[in-house]
């Protein structure tokens, strides 16, 4: 096997080192890491040196390869990294040290001789998406006339339960940042937010009425964002929308967060069937979403809308409230 070294240190120069030590099929073999002075190496590997000795710890090593994974802010040292091997005739690979914007398999391109790099691959695209907006419309059309009872079952009991609309709009980020108002059957009092503001719902929260308790904890309160899926505002499964005020904040807190809103937003999502509702870390929904949309296939959405199904009928909608 060919003796490798990795160059660098940090998360990419770990996880870089990792996977060649456990990775035997590779054909390398992992002698160590070379990295400033400040920085320590990758756990487990031998010191051989510093940046600046590439070229002598390649003669006194025997080394067939680096593996460059130096941090961005370090990136100035690449060309002296290079050269130096060059004059050793030592191979040289290089990892750029983009993992903490990627969540998801980059796409190389080529376009002349420069090396093009795709971070925001995403399936649901081009036919993908006309295929689920298909099911979308389809199973929309069919469900309106069908729930109709429902809906206008629960209109009743909720005019006579407490003062007020039947139904809620409340403004709610989708796809490409673009607000909409999604539909819901009315679960609080009216005057729920006019002391808190904008809060996230929580277990045993005073602000609902009697039905809308019981409403939340089946989820029939959001039957009427089938509308909205019929409208095309959203889509039968997606990421949950969030509300304009709560985007603010989590974008910039949580890495990632913004791109969950480069497909539709959905009545149920890979999230929620997993049992990341209400009052749960953004932070975890967001982990799912991102699954989600990197892994889409409509095999998955049906997979997920049967667990939904299954779930709203067994009662175990876990943090519906």
């Amino acid at each position: 096997p060919a003796r490798a070294a990795v160059i660098g240190s940090g998360e990419v120069a770990a996880l870089l080192a990792y996977r060649l030590g456990h990775h035997h099929a590779l054909g390398y073999e992992l002698v160590g890491a070379v990295s400033e002075e400040s920085a320590p190496p990758p756990e487990g590997l031998r010191v051989l040196g510093r940046i600046d000795e590439v070229d002598r710890v390649a003669r006194d090593e025997d080394i067939d390869l680096y593996l460059v994974a130096l941090p961005l802010e370090a990136q100035h040292k690449l060309l002296d990294c290079l050269v130096r091997c060059e004059q050793v005739d030592v191979d040289f690979e290089f990892v750029p040290d983009l993992l903490q914007l990627m969540t998801r398999r980059a796409r190389v391109t080529d376009l002349e001789g420069f090396p093009l790099i795709s971070l925001k691959e995403f399936p649901l695209t081009g036919w993908n998406a006309v295929l689920k907006r298909t099911m979308d419309v389809a199973l929309a059309t069919v469900a309106l006339p069908v729930l109709a009872p429902v809906f206008l079952a629960i209109a009743a009991a909720i005019r006579l339960d407490s003062p007020g609309p039947v139904f809620y709009r409340q403004s709610r980020m989708g796809r490409d940042g673009r607000v909409f108002p999604m539909l819901k059957f009315r679960s609080m009092r009216l005057d729920a937010e006019s002391e808190s503001g904008p809060v996230w719902t929580r277990e045993d929260d005073p602000r609902r009425t009697r039905l809308g308790a019981w409403l939340r904890a089946t989820s029939l309160d959001e039957l009427p964002q089938i509308w909205n899926v019929f409208r095309g505002e959203m889509s039968l499964v997606g990421p949950r929308p969030e509300r304009p005020y709560f985007v603010e904040q989590f974008t910039g807190r949580v890495p990632n967060y913004f791109d969950r809103h480069r497909v539709k937003s959905g009545m149920t999502g890979w999230a929620q069937v997993n049992g990341l509702r209400g009052d749960t870390p953004i932070e975890e929904r967001t982990r799912y979403d991102l699954f989600y949309i990197e892994n889409w296939s409509l095999f998955l959405d049906i997979r997920i809308l049967f667990l939904t199904v299954r779930a709203v009928a067994a009662g175990r909608q876990r943090g519906a409230y």
